[in-house]
């Protein structure tokens, strides 16, 4: 069975950086590719960022281009995202997920990250 588990989430000012690392386990991620969602409040939520697994191919949503970087250490089955010049509109509740999971509704408990203006 799937596990993954966000952390590294917390309250910084505008401007300032976080690193959120998501521990993967239950099975071999190698054929996935693995994505950073977001939602806050009151909003649907949305990917962040993704990365195959096996090639370390990426995406971006266009507003956080030049500011995230997700990258993967696959013999530590972890999945990280570098979030640089927090703005206020990043804040949310991150979750970790396969692209495959992230459609049956299935979902961790994610890690808050607030910025403040």
């Amino acid at each position: 069975q799937v596990q993954l588990v966000e952390s590294g989430g917390g309250l910084v000012q505008a401007g300032g950086s976080l690193r959120l690392s998501c521990a993967a386990s239950g099975r071999t991620f190698i054929n996935y590719a693995l994505g950073w969602f977001r939602q806050d409040p009151g909003k649907d939520r949305e990917i962040v960022a993704a990365v195959s697994w096996r090639t370390g191919t990426t995406y971006y949503r266009d507003s956080v281009k030049g500011r995230f970087t997700i990258f993967r250490d696959r013999a530590k089955n972890t999945l990280y995202l570098q979030m640089n010049s927090l703005k206020p509109e990043d804040t949310a509740v991150y979750y970790c997920n396969t692209l495959t999971r992230a459609t049956t509704g299935r979902w961790g408990r994610g890690t808050q990250v607030s910025v403040s203006s």
